[in-house]
């Protein structure tokens, strides 16, 4: 059985969620910055979604506050002017050492343009994780190839290569154990095809005991979409 190393004690001092459309990458990238606030002193995150202008990180600012994460974002998120997150801004995420950055990255290869920009200064680094989020239940991204298409868009387009699997399987307030559980011969299939660790599920808490080892540390979210609840980190 593997067992994937914490990725709050050994985490990059920069991760960036990325994946398809739908996927869940702003409910792990939040969940993820407040469960790190708890045990590092300086947090950040960075909304550099290019593609969704409905669902960003501005929609949980007290929220994010609170749990005493930065927020990084356009001064314009959420007034209808869609003006992105100026250079200079999300130059922090990458150049401030004294920051821990997690970074949200739109959907898809178009998303990832906003980190292509960026790639030379980080492609060498070795602070750096590219997680992949995969929402099993998502349509286009049920199976492995459909899934390896997708990597493969999201790095030609960014130019840095994936390090790691984020399983985010949920069927929003509807999702079960076994729903949850559903997913896991994908991911250990992703896991083998692509030579990439799985670093955490998330799932609600009272799901979390049912995931096994080799899916990774089981991160705590109390509900999914634009509720958000603190992962605490049971497993």
């Amino acid at each position: 059985m593997i067992k994937n190393p914490d990725p709050l004690t050994s985490h990059a001092r920069i991760t960036i969620f990325a994946g398809h459309y739908g996927s869940g990458k702003t409910t792990a990238a939040v969940n993820y910055a407040m469960a790190l606030a708890r045990r590092l002193p300086s947090v950040a995150l960075c909304d550099m979604d290019i593609v969704n202008p409905y669902f960003r990180t501005a929609d949980c600012a007290r929220t994010l506050a609170g749990a005493g994460v930065e927020l990084v974002s356009s001064p314009y998120a959420n007034t209808g002017v869609e003006l992105y997150l100026p250079p200079e801004q999300a130059m922090r995420a990458f150049d401030d050492a004294s920051l821990t950055s997690v970074i949200d990255l739109g959907g898809d290869d178009c998303g990832a343009k906003a980190l292509g920009r960026y790639a030379a200064r980080i492609r060498d680094r070795g602070d750096v994780a590219l997680l992949m989020v995969v929402n099993a239940y998502r349509p286009l991204t049920r199976d492995a190839a459909s899934l390896r298409v997708i990597k493969e868009e999201i790095e030609a387009a960014g130019h840095v290569p994936f390090t790691g699997l984020v399983n985010n399987t949920n069927l929003g307030a509807e999702t079960t154990p076994e729903i949850v559980a559903g997913s896991f011969a994908l991911l250990r299939e992703l896991r083998e095809s692509l030579a990439l660790p799985i670093v955490m599920t998330t799932v609600r808490e009272d799901i979390a005991l049912t995931v096994p080892e080799d899916m990774g540390p089981r991160f705590d979210v109390v509900c999914y979409g634009n509720r958000f609840g603190i992962l605490d980190g049971r497993y």
